[in-house]
């Protein structure tokens, strides 16, 4: 009896489980009816109030257009980002040619001159660097007029990290491509001091270069570099020389750095006249060796090295991955060929005939690279190898030059910038190859490719170059005539040329303006004296 009313009650409790079930499932149907039966009302009321199927779409259409925009600004600040590392990395690079300019220097030049030397570029340096941040990078690449620039003095207004502080839609921020042209501008004053070491006066040399870095480079510089320069817009409607519809390129500065560099190096190698006891070729001598060659031999690898800062750097995209690479190949065989074509010349009909001369050699490639720097971008290997190998031929001629016309240049700046500089822009309008036009943030935009005279173009790059090139080196070198003259005219020690005494006494310059040797002398040392040795004997 137990087990029966056991029984009867689960089967009490499963019955009322089960009515329990039932009760809340139609109660659920039943809710899940209305609630559907309420988004059908609200489909076909709701769009008369708030909107129409076609404002769905255009709102849909929106989220997506929203949705772009931020995946592309994302994109673009990704990649403006990777530019400056980029543009950063190479001005270190460029910065460290500053090392390789010294030992070239110091190891084409006389021992009783290597602290000279070694202050001369130190100085340089941190004289460039302030006054390239005062007033240097406005004039040079802020708008103005096409002459000169009137804005970020004190590098005001560049730094507050809006999308328009960046450099010219470079995504590059301004004051990045300040560290950038900055180390372009030091390299420019470096190359003057190499043809004037020897017998210049340090005092001398502050003021020459305070002309140079602060007013000659980015004022003349702006003329090609500058936004609104009026090199840079010749060929343009309503700026000079429309008809040619071409502007001046200089994609590195063979012009800009260099041939400035060289010219200024020019006039005031004239302006000094030469080291005591100096004989020339044409007068039974010839150019002194260099007192440490392999410390010249690894400076000019040291440039060399540095230069693959200069010259890909100068695209400020590592997005046009094609343009670098070319211009590192291009740089590259340039060199090679202006070493070997130097080397060639040296060894038929170099003062030392049938033999393989090291100083020529070095200031070769060098010549090759200060040809290709501004071609690089729009050459082919093969034009910026034979190019390059012209160079060679260039420098060994300019170097007979100098030599022939008794003007001093103990490094060899003029031929090696100066001419090469010049014949490397020139270069652009025969070996320009048609299959490119110009870089940019976020790759090469090929659209209008340069095309020179070897390649089936006009003349009108070769022209553009031409007027741009000249134009450049003519005033270059009267303006630091002019100056150079000046400074000479000055009483001592302010005077441009050192004393007689401080560059022929015992420990001539490092002496004279600085107390302090590189070297430990010993009793009847040429090098001690300062004097040049004539068929085996020692001259005044």
């Amino acid at each position: 009896m137990k087990v029966n009313v056991t029984k009867f009650n689960l089967l009490s409790s499963v019955r009322q489980l089960t009515r329990e079930k039932w009760a809340l499932g139609g109660t659920i149907l039943a809710g899940k009816m209305i609630g559907l039966g309420l988004v059908v009302l609200a489909i076909f009321t709701l769009p008369g109030f708030f909107g129409t199927a076609a404002h769905a779409a255009v709102t849909a259409k929106a989220d997506t257009s929203a949705l772009e925009h931020s995946i592309i600004n994302t994109a673009k600040s990704s990649m403006d980002s990777i530019n400056t590392v980029w543009t950063l990395v190479a001005a270190f690079l460029v910065f460290a040619m500053q090392s390789g300019f010294t030992m070239l220097e110091i190891g084409f030049a006389r021992k009783r001159e290597t602290v000279n030397i070694l202050m001369e570029c130190i100085f340089d340096t941190c004289l460039c660097g302030i006054l390239f941040y005062a007033i240097g990078y406005a004039f040079m690449f802020s708008y103005g007029n096409g002459f000169i620039g009137q804005h970020w003095f004190f590098l005001q207004g560049t730094t507050v990290g809006n999308p328009s502080d960046t450099y010219l839609g470079t995504g590059v921020p301004i004051i990045a491509h300040w560290i950038f042209q900055y180390a372009f501008a030091d390299t420019c004053s470096t190359i003057v001091s190499g043809a004037m070491i020897g017998r210049t006066g340090f005092r001398g040399d502050i003021l020459y270069s305070i002309g140079i870095t602060g007013f000659i480079y980015p004022i003349i510089g702006h003329w090609a570099w500058g936004p609104d320069g009026w090199l840079a817009l010749m060929g343009t409607k309503g700026n000079f020389f429309v008809s040619l519809g071409q502007g001046f390129r200089d994609f590195a500065g063979s012009t800009v750095v260099h041939t400035i560099g060289g010219m200024a190096s020019l006039a005031g190698a004239m302006v000094l006249g030469p080291r005591i006891g100096r004989v020339f070729a044409r007068d039974g001598g010839g150019m002194p060796a260099g007192h440490n060659l392999p410390m010249a031999a690894v400076g000019g690898f040291i440039l060399w090295f540095g230069w693959y800062g200069f010259n890909p750097g100068s695209t400020l995209s590592a997005m046009d991955a094609i343009g670098i690479g070319r211009v590192a190949t291009n740089t590259t065989l340039a060199a090679c060929a202006g070493g070997f074509t130097a080397m060639a010349a040296a060894l038929w009909w170099g003062s030392t005939k049938g033999k393989f001369d090291l100083g020529f050699t070095v200031n070769g490639f060098l010549a090759g690279l200060v040809a290709i720097t501004c071609p690089c971008y729009w050459v082919s290997p093969l034009g910026a190898t034979l190019l390059g190998g012209v160079a060679g031929f260039v420098v060994f001629g300019g170097v007979k030059l100098l030599e022939h016309l008794r003007i001093d240049d103990p490094i060899g700046a003029v031929p090696v910038h100066g001419f090469c500089g010049i014949w490397g822009t020139l270069s652009l309008g025969l070996f320009a190859s048609g299959q490119f036009g110009a870089t940019g943030p976020y790759g090469a935009d090929n659209s209008a490719p340069v095309k020179g005279l070897f390649y089936g173009g006009d003349f009108s790059v070769l022209k553009a170059q031409a007027i741009g090139t000249f134009t450049i080196a003519i005033a270059v070198f009267v303006i630091a005539w002019v100056m150079m003259k000046l400074i000479m005219m000055l009483p001592h020690p302010w005077k441009l040329r050192v004393e007689a005494h401080g560059e022929t006494g015992p420990g001539g310059l490092d002496m004279f303006d600085h107390g302090a040797s590189a070297y430990d002398y010993e009793d009847g040392d040429v090098s001690l004296t300062g004097l040049f040795e004539k068929d085996g004997k020692v001259t005044a």
